[in-house]
């Protein structure tokens, strides 16, 4: 039950506990203890919402910095990763496969501060190598939900 419960909630965190215990035949105080034991447990961070924030204007630069890391003895990435996370600018941080060992995920106003960012504090952390930089030009699908207008497919459909 529990899988399923994280399921909806990773969907839609305001599905309410009665609406869970319709979906899976249980009872609403199965559903409210389990998501209880959950929160309790850490398994449940928090519940945030998806939002589009081009439409509201906001102006912001998204850029995922690839980071090449030398590890340290005892604590691998950890320490690197713990070092980056704690910057405001910083979205998200990711130990990845393959070239390069971190995936940042910035945020700031201007390409200038995305760039200073890099330049100026993550650059210059001890064990940091280097660093390869991308920029977010446009979303079409994150966490499962499309950010693209449905009404604008304009492919025909095909027919056999």
């Amino acid at each position: 039950m529990d899988k399923q419960i994280l399921r909806i909630l990773e969907r839609d965190a305001r599905t309410s506990s009665a609406q869970m215990a319709v979906m899976l035949g249980k009872t609403e105080e199965e559903v409210d203890n389990a998501i209880k034991e959950m929160e309790k447990s850490g398994i449940i961070r928090h519940y945030k919402a998806v939002i589009d924030w081009e439409k509201t204007g906001k102006e912001q630069v998204i850029a995922f910095i690839d980071v090449r890391v030398s590890p340290s003895r005892g604590v691998g990435f950890d320490d690197v990763a713990r070092r980056i996370y704690k910057f405001s600018e910083v979205h998200s941080v990711y130990l990845v496969s393959g070239d390069f060992d971190l995936r940042v995920v910035v945020e700031g106003k201007t390409m200038r501060d995305v760039a200073f960012f890099v330049a100026e504090k993550l650059a210059t952390i001890d064990g940091v190598l280097s660093t390869r930089s991308s920029f977010l030009l446009k979303r079409y699908k994150v966490d499962g939900d499309l950010f693209e207008d449905p009404a604008a497919e304009d492919r025909l459909a095909v027919t056999p």
